[in-house]
């Protein structure tokens, strides 16, 4: 099964930038709970920038990839 990519340049950059940040607050956090959830969030957000693909948007029929952006 392909997925076709629907995630432009700008979402993808601020994907990874969000996610890299979820993660490292997620370390400062006392309760297990709160670290869980941030990590979760933080490493979604860091495989939709990966890969380009968000799952969510599929059904919503968003894509932000601009014309000219492969």
């Amino acid at each position: 099964m392909t997925l076709t990519k629907n995630v432009g340049k700008m979402d993808r950059n601020i994907r990874l930038v969000a996610g890299g940040m979820f993660v490292f607050a997620a370390l400062l956090f006392s309760s297990m709970m709160l670290k869980l959830i941030m990590t979760l969030v933080g490493l979604v957000l860091l495989a939709t920038g990966a890969t380009g693909v968000c799952p969510a948007y599929m059904p919503l029929k968003v894509n932000t990839i601009k014309d000219g952006e492969a």
